[in-house]
């Protein structure tokens, strides 16, 4: 029985392989079997695509290649760069196609004075690692007639909350000074308040705080402050996990950091030159004669002395 069923079997066999194909798919079964077939090389090939995207996404998963404004950095240094990027020289366009981060590469280059070759290099990565303001370098801030300005010739500002690191008393003297640096060169004057809602709210505080600008512990960014306009207009916030300091000790210095951030109060944005107080990232340079740079002082006055009365004397900062 054995043998017969084998003979059976190759003869069975014999007739498959000499029967015509559409006799064996009638009806346009061979089509409907092909299309099977296609469809299943299809699928595994979705799902093996499937897969290597997983792969790509765990954590010390195969890599995709970088493109090549990353300068042949590391994928987390590339990543770093992006968010930077993202956050101080935003673009209109929609994201974010490499080329598009070449254009904001250069775009930073450019602010910082150094060659625009659209890869992120050394250099760059240097000053991305800085402690600084968290405003933009670019948009929002050019100082020009349409530049917001306050048009008060008297500014009220207020401090709401302080750091622990330096006592009240020197913070408010700190702040005094910071105005003063400014009134002497416009005809403004400011005075402290103690209550109620000034022109300009001043305080620390930590992470998320109420505005689009979070704060992100020691070191990133240390500050930041708004144009002249109504609500949070004129106001300025400083990171209170900062160790700061009243220039004296190990910290970031408190009147450095408060002068430049007064100046976005009063309608400045960032400049482009190191020895500005105005410039984006952090450096305290000579803090025993800290003072306004001739650059400084020519935009406060371009946004200033030509709109108010000529008349009217160069002011200084006060209390209620």
């Amino acid at each position: 029985m054995k043998n017969n069923t084998c003979f059976q079997s190759s003869v069975d066999t014999e007739k498959k392989e000499n029967t015509p194909m559409s006799h064996r798919f009638p009806h346009g079964g061979l089509r409907s079997y092909i299309n099977v077939c296609r469809s299943g090389r299809e699928g595994r090939a979705s799902m093996w695509l499937a897969v290597l995207c997983v792969l790509c996404l765990l954590p010390g998963g195969p890599a995709l290649p970088l493109p090549g404004e990353a300068g042949g950095h590391s994928e987390s240094q590339w990543r770093q760069a992006q968010e930077y990027l993202k956050r101080f020289y935003p673009s209109n366009s929609k994201p974010r196609a490499s080329n598009g981060i070449g254009a904001q590469l250069k775009q930073m280059q450019k602010f910082f004075r150094l060659p625009e070759s659209g890869v992120l290099d050394s250099r760059i990565i240097v000053i991305m690692q800085k402690p600084r303001c968290g405003l933009p370098d670019v948009g929002g801030y050019s100082p020009s007639r349409n530049t917001p300005k306050w048009t008060s010739q008297v500014v009220t500002y207020r401090i709401g909350s302080y750091t622990r690191d330096i006592p009240r008393v020197t913070v408010n003297q700190l702040v005094a000074k910071a105005f003063n640096m400014w009134s002497k060169e416009i005809p403004l004057s400011f005075r402290r308040v103690t209550m109620g809602t000034a022109d300009i709210m001043i305080g620390f505080a930590r992470g998320a705080h109420g505005d689009f600008y979070p704060f992100d512990g020691p070191g990133g960014t240390l500050a930041h402050a708004f144009q002249p306009g109504p609500g949070l207009g004129g106001d300025a916030h400083f990171d209170q996990d900062e160790h700061w300091t009243d220039g004296k000790g190990i910290g970031v210095n408190f009147l450095v950091v408060a002068t430049h951030e007064l100046g976005h109060s009063l309608g400045l944005g960032h400049s482009s030159d190191p020895n500005s107080v105005m410039y984006p990232t952090y450096g305290v340079g000579d803090a025993e004669n800290f003072e306004l740079s001739p650059g400084d002082i020519r935009e406060i006055q371009e946004l200033y002395v030509q709109i108010l009365p000529e008349s009217v004397p160069l002011r200084g900062c006060s209390e209620e």
